[in-house]
């Protein structure tokens, strides 16, 4: 769908879609291991939001405001780094469509968001969730 209106503009070329990158495909230019570490660092922290905002002592009705705060700040802090995807299927996707050789970078938004679940979910239990909630 995103190709069909990206198209439909006179002059289009398909290019890297915002694809997920590191080295010359980062916007920045950063390395893979300033992507890894990125990546990893804001999944936890993500987990984290998602995990407090939804658990039952969080107020209700909040959890949204609070996810997509978390979600806003993470975009605004990679997407310079890695155009931000602490989502693999978001980082599959545009890369399946970029012509720019991200498919070969895509091993790292796919490791990323799982190795920096690990600790968002050890965090959340050991240090911030309630034990009898």
């Amino acid at each position: 769908m995103l190709f069909v209106i990206a198209s439909g503009t006179a002059g289009f070329t398909a290019g890297g879609f915002a694809s997920n990158g590191y080295d010359a495909l980062s916007p920045g230019g950063y390395s893979s291991v300033a992507a890894l570490v990125a990546e990893i660092v804001l999944t936890a922290f993500f987990l984290i939001v998602i995990l407090g905002s939804t658990s039952k002592l969080a107020p209700a009705g909040f959890a949204p405001i609070a996810i997509g705060s978390a979600l806003t700040l993470i975009h605004l802090i990679s997407i310079p780094v890695t155009n931000t995807s602490v989502n693999p299927a978001r980082s599959i996707a545009a890369a399946i469509f970029a012509q720019n050789g991200a498919l070969g970078q895509v091993w790292l938004f796919i490791v990323a968001p799982l190795v920096g679940a690990a600790p968002g979910a050890i965090i959340w239990k050991a240090l911030l969730s309630r034990s009898d909630a």
